[in-house]
């Protein structure tokens, strides 16, 4: 009888959460990812925007919308293995690759690597079926592009 009562005081939860596809499951990664460090950053927050536009051809609304559903779903997921076989199972070579080199910006957004988000990022790494070098890889990709920003200001 009192479980009743409770639930009858919390506000009904209508929000049914979309199947996560390749998109959508990249997204919850870099949102975990992220929030490995409980410190998730207004800058991670950007970034991760930015990713979904440029990697989904969005405008920064649409991202914005797409990084609101990869929070809810990271908040609800499944284990991170299960976003990163989605991403094996739907997507080829090139896109798993596309997805670690993102994974690998947000890691390195902050200019610290912290053990958990490399717990993640290798968790998703083995999950999408990429070998560590592809890992190591994709890493060095992103490094180099975050130095030629650098060097352009």
């Amino acid at each position: 009888m009192l479980k009743k009562f409770f639930q009858a005081l919390r506000p009904p939860q209508h929000t049914t959460l979309p199947d996560p596809d390749a998109e959508l499951a990249l997204g919850a990664l870099m949102v975990r990812v992220a929030q490995a460090d409980r410190d998730y950053q207004v800058e991670e927050i950007s970034l991760i925007d930015k990713i979904l536009a440029r990697l989904y051809q969005h405008n920064a609304i649409e991202a914005a919308k797409v990084r609101a559903t990869c929070e809810k779903l990271h908040a609800a997921a499944p284990e991170t293995d299960t976003f990163g076989k989605l991403i094996r199972e739907t997507t080829g070579l090139e896109e798993r690759l596309a997805a670690m080199d993102a994974l690998w910006e947000v890691v390195l957004a902050d200019g610290e690597t912290k053990e958990g988000e490399l717990k993640i990022l290798e968790e998703a790494r083995i999950a999408m079926g990429l070998s560590y070098n592809d890992s190591k890889a994709s890493r060095e990709r992103v490094e180099h592009k975050m130095e030629s920003r650098l060097d352009e200001l």
